[in-house]
């Protein structure tokens, strides 16, 4: 669990990364003026709305670089380079919310079969990785409010990953995460 004070760095350094964006340059931070907490290598998915709206959402699922830095980047990366939106502008930004999701390690989930998965499955707790050789997709926690259903959340999330709704092979892994949401 991250303190008051830790959570707020993270959504001030994304915000600031993102207004740092727009006028052109990328946010440079040294990672030693922060907690110990935000100096430790972390993975996080940082989530952008416009209006309420889906403005983008980037992120790493392993711990690869500083936690402080991770956020930063993956601010940087859903305001302007999420491929599914344009770039975010000035006028935008006045009406943005920010999220930051500071992702758990995740563990894998053993099952014999989709429906044995989708038992073992937390609604509104896990968030899930699937992976069949190179298609790879992650659901965050968040999505179980737009997708409250077990079987229609792996359906999607199984397209997401570029297969079929309905595809089920044995070559299929599975993860599980949770994380700590910082509106």
């Amino acid at each position: 669990m991250l303190s008051p004070a830790d959570r707020q760095a993270l959504l001030q350094l994304a915000e600031t990364s993102i207004k740092t964006g727009l006028g052109g340059d990328r946010l440079r931070i040294d990672p030693a003026e922060y907690s110990p907490s935000l100096q430790q290598p972390g993975a996080s998915f940082v989530t952008i709305k416009v209006r309420h709206e889906l403005r983008g959402c980037i992120g790493t699922l392993e711990c690869e670089r500083v936690l402080a830095i991770d956020v930063v980047q993956n601010a940087y990366a859903a305001a302007f380079r999420d491929p599914r939106f344009s770039p975010l502008t000035a006028p935008e930004f006045e009406h943005l919310h920010v999220h930051v999701s500071v992702l758990g390690r995740p563990e894998s989930i053993e099952f014999a079969s989709e429906r044995d998965l989708i038992q073992q499955l937390r609604p509104g707790v896990d968030g899930v990785i699937l992976q069949e050789g190179s298609y790879r997709a992650t659901f965050l926690p968040a999505v179980w409010e737009s997708l409250p259903d077990p079987n229609e959340f792996m359906q999607q999330l199984k397209c997401k990953a570029g297969l079929s709704a309905d595809h089920w092979s044995d070559k299929i892994t599975v993860q599980r995460y949770t994380t700590e949401s910082i509106p």
